[in-house]
């Protein structure tokens, strides 16, 4: 007679079991990535009974831990748990493609107009990105930042930030506050229990942090040598996903910095995607297909959404597969705990930079704007107002009254 089956045993479903669950949460998702967590311990660890709250819990901090989308990560990792690696990428792809469709469909659409800038409902988008990004600011400052020190270490990330753009100085700015982090934050505290180990062969895990080091290094360096820009489009969504350090709002700036400078898309046009993507479902990382759709142009722009895509996630995928194995002997070290407390100081000065540059300084143009978009954060932070109202009540306001 078999053995009986435990709910945190991996590996007990099918790749279609996995596909059609996530694909059902992608399509009900709102709220961004601490409600997606949420909703999965509800479906996963209450409902379907694929593991307990115990390695639920250990598999959300790995997440939070590394570089990358943390609420689609903790979906590949479900899926991996459940399904191996086919259950992991079918995990990804019913998350990430509803909201991830609409995003290209939204990119052919803003590729058609010949004039974005004068677009009322468009700027009702960069309005409503505008109160999105504050209040992460003030909810991640709260979280991440909640004393003096790590306030003040992010004030002077932001000022560096305004002062020096670009992405170079960002991944700077974050590996050395996790230097100072080491050295400041390793104050005493309970030591989290060591984890069981976690499923996935090693040699494996470590073949996939292995591709994850080689790409990041050798994309750039193979767009430099062949002058191919698709080559060089992939390259820097890949290197934003690698290094965003938090996820969600996070990935704005660092995005930003590969996408705009090079000319690949106009500010105008990268806030108005990042605006209308607050009022969708699934990952805010789905932005990326957007993004990719505007860049690549006709007549076959959907491949560019799809790539950038793929190029944004897959550093946080390799990661996940990397780390998970290793994770309950890390994840209770002193120092690597206080170097994700100084990384995420840095985090939110950065975020903050981005909500000067360019959130507001392109999308609060009049009095008009600066009430409409302080009126946006008040319902969200005051109201509780789910971000998808907020992005439809601008955009209409834009369109009609902004103009």
């Amino acid at each position: 007679m078999d053995a009986p089956r435990t709910t945190n045993e991996p590996g007990r479903g099918g790749a279609g079991e996995v596909a059609f669950a996530f694909l059902r949460l992608g399509l009900v998702s709102f709220g961004g990535p601490a409600a997606h967590l949420g909703y999965f311990r509800k479906e996963f660890v209450e409902r379907r009974r694929w593991l307990d709250d115990a390695a639920y819990a250990d598999l959300v901090a790995l997440c939070q831990f590394l570089p990358g989308p943390a609420s689609s990560q903790v979906a590949f990792g479900l899926g991996l748990r459940r399904a191996g690696l086919t259950g992991a990428l079918a995990a990804a792809a019913g998350f990430t493609l509803p909201s991830a469709a609409i995003m290209v469909l939204l990119g052919y659409g803003v590729a058609a107009l010949t004039d974005v800038a004068h677009a009322g409902w468009l700027h009702g988008l960069r309005l409503a990105a505008a109160a999105v990004v504050a209040q992460a600011v003030l909810a991640m400052g709260r979280t991440l930042c909640p004393d003096l020190a790590r306030r003040l270490l992010a004030l002077c990330v932001a000022v560096l930030a305004v002062l020096l753009a670009g992405p170079a100085l960002q991944v700077g700015v974050i590996a050395a506050c996790a230097l100072v982090g080491v050295w400041a934050f390793r104050y005493a505290g309970p030591r989290p229990a060591e984890s069981p180990g976690a499923p996935g062969g090693h040699r494996w895990a470590a073949g996939s942090l292995v591709a994850y080091a080689v790409l990041l290094a050798g994309l750039p360096l193979l767009a430099g040598l062949t002058g191919s820009r698709p080559l060089a489009v992939f390259g820097g969504f890949y290197h934003a996903g690698a290094l965003v350090f938090g996820g969600g709002h996070v990935v704005l700036p660092l995005l930003r910095a590969e996408v705009v400078p090079p000319g690949w898309i106009s500010d105008e046009r990268f806030l108005a995607g990042y605006g209308a993507a607050q009022a969708l479902p699934g990952p805010l990382f789905s932005f990326a297909a957007y993004l990719g759709t505007v860049i690549h142009g006709a007549p076959r722009a959907w491949v560019g959404g799809l790539s950038a895509l793929i190029a944004l996630f897959l550093p946080g995928w390799l990661l996940v597969g990397g780390a998970y194995p290793f994770w309950h002997r890390l994840g209770v070290r002193g120092w690597a705990r206080a170097a994700l407390r100084g990384a995420n100081a840095a985090v939110v000065g950065l975020l903050l930079a981005a909500l000067y540059s360019p959130v507001c300084t392109e999308s609060v143009r009049t009095l008009g704007d600066a009430a409409a978009a302080l009126l946006g954060l008040l319902l969200l932070e005051r109201f509780r107002v789910p971000p998808w109202a907020l992005v439809a009540a601008l955009a209409a306001l834009g369109q009609w009254v902004l103009r």
